[in-house]
């Protein structure tokens, strides 16, 4: 069976800040290709350490980063982990109960 090859391209601002999607289709398997122009250079810089840190390309390095950004676990809402906290008791059983004796020597 012939490989089949499919362009596209997709420019997303008419500027010179484009960010543009190539896609290329071989049979089933999709890859796409992404452009970004105009990066500051302390973008750029941070990339290249980060790449040599874990011993990868910049390219390698910049499509590890966007799957992170893009698929990683999403953590727990506060209202999600306020849920999971077990009922220790009432308010009144944490009641603070001050000493009857003077508290001057503590810091001595």
């Amino acid at each position: 069976m012939a490989a089949r090859h499919h362009a596209l391209t997709i420019a997303l601002t008419p500027s010179d800040d484009i960010i543009a999607i190539i896609f290329r289709d071989r049979v089933e398997v999709i890859v796409a290709n992404l452009v970004v122009r105009n990066l500051d250079q302390h973008i750029v810089d941070a990339l290249k350490k980060r790449a040599a840190k874990h011993g990868r390309s910049m390219e390698a390095e910049h499509r590890v980063l966007l799957e992170e950004a893009l698929f990683a676990p999403k953590g727990k809402s506060f209202s999600e982990v306020l849920a999971t906290m077990p009922n220790v008791g009432q308010d009144k059983d944490f009641e603070r109960v001050e000493d009857a004796e003077s508290r001057d020597h503590v810091f001595d």
